[in-house]
């Protein structure tokens, strides 16, 4: 219980980062610190960062460790304040005003009467915000996506992020008997006002690093190994680092994980391990081969792509099929759900250009059993 009677959801930041990691969230001490204070102070939490980094994520995970309800605001451009806040049932209000008509005795009904009963709570619809605003229980208020709303749209927002109130011409002002936990989230595709930020704590979500991004992937995907892991991973670092229209998110790399392991990716790993029977000479001028295609030479990386994998077995050596076959379905596996969740986009063109495993650390896409690394131009 805090100063002026208000209860406090969180003893310490150490313990909501523990309660956000047992919902399966991995929050960092900045993320765990800005949610801490966000309760203490009772003030709105602004979370930017790129698309697809958890700021949304981070809302839920809050509502689920906490029991509280969460309410979401989807924004969108063109949302009003009938949408975001509040109407009236029209449909129904006619309907009164009809009924109203003609007493039993054939009266009129005084309009005075007549407008204070449907503008009554009978007939407001409360949106998003106003639920937040008259819950009877804490909450959780998400306002996702708040740079897609309009300028107009968005001072809407600020006397709720303020003083937790609503102003109802016709009702009068509907204030807040809990304080909601209020998560806005931006991707920055345009600037906020200074009136909107002043009011809100700020908490930038960037890319995690790789090792932060291994511990999130084998938290969400049960069952996938930690070489699989690494290795997607590091497919996804290199593709940021790239010059993309769009880089990969954090959950698209969990979906291309769960995918990969659906697929059997992990098998065919560790089938290949049992039956290679390459020379130690033979790897290390394999990897030394990718690492100078990861070093930026695409024109080896389209050789290869030329050159493996073979449209048929009928170009492998006899003695080199079932190799074959086995490498083949392990670069079909990644290609298959590097398509389905980056086809899309510049970066399958891209990849398709540099081929899937040179575009890694640590993945390689199968090359020819009984070749040598690739040739020096």
């Amino acid at each position: 219980m805090g100063a002026g009677g208000k209860v406090h959801r969180f003893e310490s930041p150490e313990l909501v980062e523990r309660s956000l990691r047992d919902t399966g969230y991995l929050a960092s001490e900045r993320i765990s610190s800005v949610v801490f204070l966000g309760d203490r102070l009772g003030k709105p939490v602004l979370v930017e960062g790129p698309a697809g980094t958890g700021k949304t994520e981070l809302a839920k995970s809050v509502a689920r460790m906490s029991g509280m309800r969460l309410i979401r605001l989807q924004c969108y451009e063109g949302l009003d304040e009938a949408k975001a806040l509040y109407e009236w049932n029209y449909k129904k209000q006619l309907l009164r005003i009809q009924a109203e008509r003609t007493g039993s005795q054939g009266e009129m009904a005084e309009w005075t009467e007549l407008e204070a009963d449907i503008f009554s709570e009978e007939f407001l619809l409360a949106r998003p915000l106003l639920s937040a605003i008259r819950a009877p229980d804490p909450v959780v208020l998400l306002i996702d996506e708040v740079d897609r709303l309009d300028v107009e749209t968005e001072a809407l927002l600020l006397e709720v992020l303020s003083d937790y109130q609503v102003s109802i011409p016709e009702l009068g002002t509907v204030t807040s008997a809990q304080t909601p936990l209020v998560f806005l989230t931006s991707n920055n595709s345009r600037e906020l006002s200074e009136a909107l930020k002043r009011r809100c704590l700020y908490l930038y979500i960037d890319y995690p690093t790789v090792e932060r991004e291994q511990q999130i992937v084998l938290s969400r995907v049960p069952g996938i190994n930690e070489t699989l892991t690494a290795q997607i991973t590091g497919v996804v670092r290199s593709l940021r680092q790239l010059e993309l229209k769009k880089k990969p998110s954090v959950s698209e790399t969990i979906d291309w994980a769960q995918t990969l392991h659906l697929l059997g990716a992990e098998q065919e790993q560790r089938t290949r391990r049992r039956h290679d029977a390459r020379p130690a000479e033979a790897s290390v001028r394999h990897r030394e081969g990718h690492g100078r295609v990861r070093q930026g030479a695409l024109r080896a990386g389209r050789r290869w792509r030329r050159s493996w994998p073979p449209s048929s077995p009928s170009c492998v050596p006899s003695g080199c099929r079932s190799r074959w076959s086995r490498n083949h379905d392990h670069y079909r596996a990644f290609e298959l759900a590097f398509e389905i969740f980056f086809g899309g986009r510049q970066l399958a063109r891209l990849a398709g250009e540099n081929g899937i495993g040179e575009a890694s650390r640590g993945v390689s896409a199968p090359g020819p059993c009984c070749a040598s690394s690739p040739r020096k131009n």
